[in-house]
């Protein structure tokens, strides 16, 4: 029989003895589980063969470290030895350490086996305590509802006062609050306080145990899909954390703090809000009755420093050429819609064209949710704004549109056309607001006409079909296609030139396209990017004025 010990920062979390193969990691279906971000889900296997005791690493991300040496192969086990894993230690202990003193045989079986079954159930124990979770969210809400006893946080103005101060002050209740629970014997001897009492602040005052994924910039969308199903987006792939909420009314506490400060309520008769953070990132918002499973929460996060095209080519989102191209459009004063799916990279990719703009024009940005952080110095932003509680008082886009018009602008860049500000749009495009830039949901570029005319129609004028695809064809110049591939990554995956009509059909031409050719061994998208050799009109027009365009650009 040997005993494990984990520790975190020098104090024992869980000891616990075993006799057969187990299994640590992140997952649900680990024999022991630890919350730690720098476990993986499968990291270490600690198993017994030839009564002799062995662990091996099971591939995992960051590795473990074996007696302050990373762990490559499997190794014998002795009594003493320390294996790390992030922030956890975990010791080895023998009743009998004489016995392993010596090396035994190493098993025939690969390390990276998939492992057999534990003798005990997997543990669903938290790493910081080695109470059950159910216990900890039991406990965690009885201290919540005191500390609202306590200091009544419903009824404080937390804009009145520092934050840092409210979280003293908290700090000292719960404290307190603890005191009191540990001497009636409620919160358990191998209890980790400090651990406690950080989830206990985060839910009482912040965003409770999605914080920490607003300051990593890895991660660029967070998703409470129920209280205890948090997902994240991390380097464009979804990963489910074992983080969780105490509770429903938890997750309601945290979207009631991001609601309130901008006079929006949520409720069963308003079960559905938009809304964003301080830092600008975008958070949607839906409540039962709707959502099933609990209050649903996700959060597009905002990046506070701008990407710059540096940025994207470094990617692989495009290539020199096409980034050439777009900055050559740009200066020109092409019409650019850009399009693609749902969290596609569209809004990151409007920001980095809007660089190209000259210093000394007047820009409007039209945003649903201001988003743009355009680095000129004459720019005017408008958001829209959705209706009170009454229903009443709405400024939806195409208001904000109609409005930009008696501006004066230079350029009109528009977040998203979703609905019959698209018509706006384009007679803006076509009465002496050349170089303006917008945004809509489509797959291809030959979706984006479809999707205008949809829109157009959705304005209420009665157009002829011939009417509206004519003033597509004069307003808007160049399509950029934006897609997220399967494997996370998002890539321009082709530009195009709107010609112009022949009969009622609207001509385009691809200037540059991506071509996938298979996925490789790690499961990206392999292929390459594609020029047509196709020069658009504008081009040759330059050229005409003496304006110097590199002919590589089209090779």
């Amino acid at each position: 029989m040997m005993e494990i010990q984990i520790q975190r920062h020098g104090k024992t979390v869980l000891a616990r003895a075993i006799d057969g193969t187990t299994v640590i990691g992140r997952a649900h279906d680990a024999d022991i589980r630890l919350d730690d971000g720098s476990c993986s889900r499968k990291h270490l296997k600690i198993y017994r063969h030839n009564e002799a005791w062995f662990a091996s690493d099971m591939n995992s991300s960051n590795g473990t470290l074996y007696n302050d040496h990373r762990l490559s192969e499997a190794v014998t086990l002795h009594d003493g030895d320390t294996l790390h894993i992030g922030e956890h230690d975990i010791v080895v202990k023998f009743s009998r350490p004489e016995e392993y003193e010596h090396t035994p045989e190493m098993p025939v079986r690969d390390p990276g086996d998939t492992p057999e079954p534990a003798h005990e159930p997997a543990a669903q124990y938290s790493s910081q305590t080695c109470m059950p979770m159910e216990k900890i969210d039991a406990l965690k809400q009885e201290i919540h509802r005191l500390l609202l006893e306590e200091m009544d946080l419903k009824h404080i103005d937390l804009s009145r006062l520092q934050t840092e101060e409210i979280r003293r002050k908290a700090t000292i209740a719960v404290k307190g609050i603890m005191v009191r629970l540990r001497e009636k014997g409620a919160s358990g001897p191998a209890l980790d306080e400090s651990f406690l009492l950080k989830d206990v602040i985060d839910e009482a005052l912040g965003l409770g145990p999605i914080e920490q994924f607003l300051d990593d910039r890895s991660v660029s969308e967070i998703m409470v899909n129920a209280k205890d199903q948090i997902y994240i987006e991390k380097k464009g792939r979804l990963e489910k954390t074992d983080l969780r909420f105490s509770s429903d009314q938890a997750v309601l506490n945290v979207i009631e703090r991001i609601v309130s400060p901008i006079g929006r309520r949520i409720d069963e008769g308003s079960p559905t809000v938009d809304a964003r953070l301080k830092d600008g990132s975008r958070v949607h918002v839906i409540i039962p009755p709707l959502a099933l499973k609990g209050p649903t929460l996700t959060i597009r996060k905002f990046s506070r420093i701008p990407y710059t095209m540096d940025d994207i080519i470094a990617f692989g989102s495009l290539t020199d050429n096409m980034a050439g191209f777009l900055k050559i459009a740009i200066q020109a004063r092409k019409n650019i819609i850009i399009s693609g799916g749902t969290g596609s990279g569209k809004t990151t990719l409007l920001n980095v064209l809007s660089g190209f703009i000259r210093e000394d024009e007047r820009i409007l940005t039209i945003e649903d949710a201001a988003e743009l952080k355009l680095s000129q110095p004459h720019v005017v932003s408008l958001e829209a704004r959705p209706p009170n509680i009454e229903g009443r008082g709405a400024i939806t886009i195409r208001d904000l549109v109609r409005n930009a018009l008696r501006m004066r602008p230079d350029r009109i860049v528009v977040g998203e056309c979703r609905g019959g500000e698209a018509l706006d749009m384009l007679q803006a495009m076509n009465t002496g607001h050349d170089g303006s830039l917008t945004t809509l949901h489509a797959n291809s570029p030959r979706d984006v006409l479809s999707r205008l005319e949809t829109m157009v129609l959705m304005s209420g004028m009665e157009l002829p079909v011939k009417a509206i695809r004519e003033q597509i064809t004069s307003a808007v110049d160049i399509i950029v296609q934006q897609t997220r591939f399967k494997d996370g990554v998002r890539r321009i995956s082709a530009i195009s030139e709107v010609q112009g009509m022949e009969g009622d059909t609207i001509v385009l031409q691809d200037i540059f396209s991506y071509e996938t050719t298979g996925m490789d061994a790690s499961g990206k998208i392999t292929g390459r990017f594609t020029s047509t050799g196709f020069v658009p009109r504008f081009i040759e027009e330059l050229r005409a004025q003496h304006v110097d365009v590199p002919q590589e650009i089209f090779r």
